[in-house]
């Protein structure tokens, strides 16, 4: 398979080398692929853009010898043809030899499951070596993908985010300098999801695992945060991601009630309650 760029992006075509399940409801792949000495990037939530195979597929099928129209020919081609598109954090690069992580978040394949599983989280809980993808990511190190920005000035990094926004929340964790002061709340499905946040800030970290019913939207992280006064100096910068109603809920959360510059508050909606990422694409 041959590539196609999209500068500062470009296709990788990747194969699996091997898995690792995390927790319950987390399971990290290892990818591979002849043309990773071109992938770059300097952050830690970098955003990429997967390309699966359907079923009965030994490839995803994404029409790149178009170049640039790729996107609009993927678009045309029949739904049962047209290769799985999800949008995945990097969780880690390596060089010699070439691998990247990617850390996939399973929802739906417990017996009884409010909702079935989609079709990412059924082909990383099935992933073989060998196996082949196509990514989109970056060829520059310093792209548009990378949302975590903090300000050169700010005194303290608070951070949110779900299971969804585990890897990239980890991963800029381990990436902070010794003296940076954090306060992190991340929530996750099963304890069993809990990892070691390995830092060299000055990092307190606090794990929440999600009560079954709780509604959607309603980040656990609101009401501790409600009852916490936080050592937040004159430069917070705030890092929300996951769910869009519960990163909504936090966003509002620091702009109304605690009166944090919204321009220091980097919010992302990952995933929607009810929705799949074709139907959020469409009400782009």
């Amino acid at each position: 398979m041959t590539t196609a760029v999209a500068a500062p992006f470009r296709f990788f075509s990747l194969r699996v080398v091997r898995t690792r399940q995390l927790g319950p409801s987390l399971v990290r792949v290892t990818f591979a692929g002849p043309d990773l000495h071109a992938f770059h990037s300097d952050g830690r939530d970098q955003s990429l853009s997967l390309f699966l195979p359907q079923p009965g597929q030994t490839e995803p099928v994404v029409p790149i010898e178009l170049g640039e129209g790729w996107w609009h020919g993927w678009r045309e081609l029949p739904d049962d043809v047209r290769a799985v598109m999800r949008s995945y954090t990097l969780r880690s690069l390596r060089r010699g030899p070439g691998e990247i992580d990617i850390d996939f978040a399973l929802h739906g394949l417990e017996p009884g499951a409010a909702a079935p599983a989609g079709p990412a989280s059924r082909w990383a809980a099935r992933a073989t070596p060998g196996d082949r993808v196509l990514l989109l990511g970056p060829a520059v190190a310093d792209n548009r993908a990378i949302r975590f920005r903090p300000p050169e000035d700010n005194d303290l990094v608070v951070m949110w985010g779900d299971e969804t926004a585990v890897p990239a929340a980890t991963a800029i964790l381990e990436s902070l300098p010794a003296g940076t002061r954090v306060r992190a709340w991340l929530e996750v499905g099963h304890a069993g999801d809990i990892q070691d946040a390995a830092t060299d800030a000055d990092a307190e970290v606090t794990w929440l695992v999600r009560e079954p019913a709780r509604p959607a939207g309603s980040p656990m992280a609101l009401a501790a945060l409600r009852g916490t006064r936080l050592p937040i100096g004159e430069r917070p910068y705030v890092w929300l991601a996951g769910e869009s109603g519960c990163v909504r809920a936090l966003r509002r959360h620091f702009v109304g009630e605690r009166g944090t510059d919204r321009r220091r508050v980097t919010f992302v909606g990952y995933w929607r309650h009810g929705l799949s990422e074709e139907q959020l694409r469409t009400q782009e």
